[in-house]
């Protein structure tokens, strides 16, 4: 996995000069079915699909000139983008986990994954996924801010400003790709190691949404 932050924002780059933007990722089975290479790239395209997904249902949010049942789809698209885009961060770590030998590969994909790290190792609190997913998200301001740089209808105070912004997202996303070359090697050498952190996102679920489970009950009662 020698730098895996220099694939991953080739990834994300080139999937977004892409025409329409990252491809709709198609179903993929769990680690051990295919090849751990084919499945880690699999679900860090998933990712950045649904982060892109995201953004454009955000932008669209903004919007001031429709009508609010046009906002609360946007709103609808949001919830449900944000659930992939975690359950795909969640899939990256647990196939970065199985291949490090970090977790039995049988229970990677549960809620209880069996531990297999070294004594001694020190956990780090942000996964490998989840800084893959930023550096996703950084590709998406990277994108908008370099075509912010091409306007023709600004000036060039906006465009030099928007440059200067541009060379600071570059910077700031090479340094999350160290991150995680850095984090990597460290799991490697025994000396860190991370988890699968479950999101549990309560809000989409009809049974833990608090708004969900009166409206079901009044409808019982009704």
């Amino acid at each position: 996995m020698t730098n895996l932050g220099e694939q991953v924002s080739h990834l994300h780059d080139k999937t977004l000069m892409a025409a329409g933007g990252p491809p709709v990722a198609a179903p993929a089975d769990r680690p051990g079915q295919q090849g751990h290479a084919h499945l880690l790239h699999h679900w860090i395209a998933t990712n950045h699909f649904f982060n892109s997904s995201l953004w454009a249902e955000e932008d669209l949010a903004r919007r001031t000139t429709v009508g609010a049942d046009d906002i609360a789809q946007n709103k609808r698209a949001i919830d449900q983008f944000n659930q992939a885009r975690n359950d795909a961060t969640e899939r990256i770590d647990e196939i970065l986990l199985t291949e490090l030998g970090l977790v039995d590969a049988t229970s990677a994909h549960t809620d209880a994954p069996v531990s297999k790290v070294p004594a001694g190792a020190r956990l780090n609190s942000e996964t490998a996924g989840s800084i893959i997913d930023r550096m996703s998200i950084m590709a998406l301001k990277i994108h908008a801010m370099r075509a912010q740089t091409l306007r023709t209808d600004v000036d060039d105070a906006h465009r030099s400003s928007s440059q200067v912004k541009l060379e600071k997202l570059l910077q700031q996303r090479g340094d999350l790709g160290r991150c995680l070359d850095e984090l990597i090697a460290d799991t490697q050498a025994g000396k860190a190691y991370f988890k699968v952190y479950r999101q549990f996102k309560m809000y989409n679920d009809p049974r833990f949404n608090p708004a969900l489970v009166a409206e079901q009950q009044a409808k019982a009662q009704g």
